[in-house]
């Protein structure tokens, strides 16, 4: 069961809001269509049911708002749009990285491949995927984690029709295994077709909720869709013949060489197009939803028989205002109100029972399944033009306020049982076989909790905040893409072609030669690498927001920062033992050995090496996710050198009174464990490291970067 209770986006300063009080529901075992024309707000309502958009009201799935979810990505599969994910990246790899964040085994993602049909292109590359094999990654992304609920907008929107039925066939699958499936169109046959309720909203207000089965009948109309350059033309004149015998027809003209006639067929149409030389490009009957705004018909007295002329081609007329002369000026426009609505609709649209389909991988089916469509409460029946905003139901609800009734016919509100009349009360609707008393007790709507038992709820139970598996996720994501290999691949050969020209030269050091970093380079090329992977390690995560889809996982998560920390730290610690043995083979290969001797105190030119790369790494790391780009990460790694390290090298070149020398012993006094001898000299090599300029201006920018991380994770209201 899903429940959306007053749904009200924020408005932007004088406009009123996309969304209005919107309250509704989506049953399980069923397909649930949100419908609304383009503008009606039903993207802004999913984002609000999914908490990715700011604004009032609460969403309940199977009685618990998204956040007290231990694990969103087990409850709601979302696709909002086409599948966002690096280009580069693979179909299995994508969908892999995705099990790492819902907490599932990584032979879920084949198993959904085989599902959605995608077994050719499992190695191919996103950017090459079309628009229906995007979609199907997109459905097979949101099964990753066995929902219950399925949440998707405009699925259908682009595709062709086979791949549409596919699409619904899917849907219809889940909904026959007791999951919940609510999706949003612009199409109301679509939605009478492929949805078992439908959910016409307007402007953000709710206007109709009602089953398929009447919203067929009542908003739904056979009519002929013509397609001609003189559509203005041919209205005219089918409006003028109609009023002449006393019929009702309408026709609406689109896109200026459409027109769709009602109360007419095709050979009526066809004819009229005939005998007035009209040239058409198509003529077909079809079911569509009523006209909300026809075309007016000309008034004038009784007409005498019209004279039939010749017919006549008119190659370059194809204004579609043009009318011929001989119809008389039309008067003041008056509306046309449609026929009383067709009993037989829904066998217009065909059979809305699909053929059965294979259960999908790792769900089981529930006995509430076979009570999917079984009858539920009374819906009074619309006006006609009640999708349109212009009456209410006849259940006397409320002229522009959901909450009082809109859409209801219910005395009480649905989704709120607070209101509902007690079973033993007069006023208590008679027991019927609803769907809702099918349910498990688990999936019952609970009622809203008071503020003490959330806090109890809340220290009782730890809420996911982050992927299930953050170490499994950054790797998969580091490596899953071939832009580090690159970026590790091309640093060690301009490290290895730098060392050997450096080391021409008598004067340079053999430390500087093996470390390639002449005194023209602000960082050697290992720690600009270093910086590299770690500014794309965030800027790539809102660059291309794979969490987005994840419901509860967010980039700037604890524990996907510790997990990005390591592994940054660990690619950079790789590539600094990678470039130095390179470099120092390479020298040995061009020069001999006689140029590397070994110093005396390379251990702590070691470490210093060390700190170095994986300092850089981090600055990258934290300042792409304090500006949330790549590019800010690279130019932290570059000021550190160039602005942050003069300073504190005028600072410390100063003369001093005082020295720290000595300080392990002091610290060894006042401590209170014991640590073994050795521990004294690493910690006078960390001492001498940080004293030296490039190593305490990293220290400081590190210690900048990470205050500035948590200071605008708060400010933004993230969940730690």
């Amino acid at each position: 069961m899903l429940q959306a209770i007053g749904l009200t986006s924020t408005p932007r300063r004088t406009r009123r809001p996309a969304v209005d009080d919107l309250t509704f529901e989506a049953r399980p075992g069923q397909v649930t269509a949100l419908l609304g024309p383009a503008g009606a707000g039903k993207t802004t309502v999913l984002r609000l049911m999914l908490g990715l958009a700011k604004g009032r009201g609460v969403t309940y799935f199977r009685g618990r708002p998204l956040h007290r979810v231990a694990h969103p990505m087990r409850e709601v599969g979302v696709l909002l749009g086409d599948v966002p994910g690096h280009p580069a990246r693979t179909v299995r790899g994508q969908l892999r990285m995705l099990c790492a964040v819902a907490g599932v085994s990584a032979s879920r993602a084949d198993d959904m491949i085989d599902v959605v049909g995608l077994d050719a292109f499992a190695d191919q590359r996103l950017d090459t995927l079309s628009r229906g094999m995007d979609r199907r990654l997109g459905l097979a992304a949101a099964l990753l984690g066995d929902p219950h609920t399925l949440i998707l907008d405009e699925p259908a929107t682009g595709l062709a029709p086979g791949e549409a039925a596919w699409l619904y066939g899917m849907l219809r699958a889940h909904a026959a295994e007791g999951g919940t499936v609510l999706h949003t169109t612009a199409d109301a046959k679509a939605a009478a077709r492929t949805a078992d309720r439908v959910v016409a909203i307007r402007s953000g207000r709710l206007v109709a909720d009602q089953s398929a089965a009447d919203f067929a009948r009542t908003r739904l109309r056979p009519r002929v869709a013509v397609r001609t350059p003189h559509a203005a033309r041919l209205s005219a004149q089918l409006l003028r013949e109609a009023r002449a015998a006393r019929r009702s027809v309408e026709t609406v003209t689109e896109r200026g060489n459409r027109l769709y006639v009602y109360g007419s067929d095709c050979a009526e149409v066809g004819e009229a197009a005939f005998r007035h030389g009209i040239l058409l490009h198509r003529l077909t009957e079809e079911t569509g939803p009523a006209p909300e705004h026809p075309n007016p018909a000309p008034r004038h007295p009784d007409p005498a028989p019209e004279r039939t002329p010749a017919p006549r081609p008119a190659p370059h007329d194809t204004r579609p205002s043009a009318v011929t002369p001989d119809i008389a000026p039309a008067a003041a426009p008056t509306p046309h109100h449609p026929h009383a609505p067709d009993a037989h609709a829904p066998d217009a649209l065909g059979s809305r029972d699909p053929a059965p389909y294979p259960r999908i991988p790792g769900t089981a089916p529930t006995a509430q399944a076979a009570h999917a469509s079984a009858p539920t409460r009374a819906q009074g029946r619309l006006a006609p033009d009640a999708v349109t905003g212009d009456s209410v139901t006849a259940a006397g609800a409320a002229a522009d306020h959901p909450a009082r009734g809109q859409g209801f016919a219910d005395p009480y509100i649905a989704g709120h049982p607070a209101r509902r009349p007690a079973p033993g009360s007069a006023s208590a609707p008679p027991p019927t076989s609803s769907a809702l008393s099918l349910l498990p007790p688990s999936a019952t709507p609970a009622p809203t909790p008071a503020p003490a038992a959330r806090g109890a709820r809340r220290r009782g139970r730890r809420v996911r905040r982050g992927p299930s598996r953050p170490l499994r996720y950054e790797l998969r994501r580091l490596t899953g893409v071939p832009s580090t290999a690159y970026v590790l691949g091309g640093t060690v050969a301009a490290s290895a072609l730098l060392a050997v020209l450096t080391g021409r030269l008598a004067a340079t050091p053999a430390p500087v030669a093996v470390a390639a970093w002449p005194d023209l380079l602000p960082l050697p090329p290992a720690a600009l690498g270093a910086g590299l992977v770690g500014a794309y390690s965030f800027g790539d995560e809102y660059r291309y927001p794979a969490l987005a889809s994840a419901l509860g996982a967010g980039p700037r998560r604890l524990g996907l920062l510790l997990a990005k920390l390591a592994v940054t730290a660990l690619t950079a610690l790789l590539l600094a033992v990678v470039v130095a043995v390179v470099d120092l083979e390479a020298l040995r290969l061009v020069y001999g050995d006689a140029l590397i001797p070994v110093p005396s105190n390379w251990r702590a030119l070691c470490a210093g090496w060390v700190a170095l790369t994986v300092g850089c790494a981090w600055a990258g790391l934290l300042a792409a996710g304090v500006f949330r780009a790549a590019a800010a990460g690279i130019a932290a790694v570059l000021a550190v050198p160039v602005v942050i390290a003069p300073a504190v090298e005028e600072t410390l070149l100063r003369p001093a009174a005082r020295t720290v020398a000595g300080l392990p012993s002091r610290l060894r006094e006042v401590a209170w464990p014991r640590w073994p001898q050795e521990a004294d000299r690493l910690l006078d090599g960390a001492l001498r490291v940080l004293a030296q300029p490039v190593g305490a201006a990293l220290m400081l920018a590190l210690s900048m970067l990470f205050c500035a991380f948590v200071f605008t994770g708060l400010r933004r209201g993230v969940r730690w």
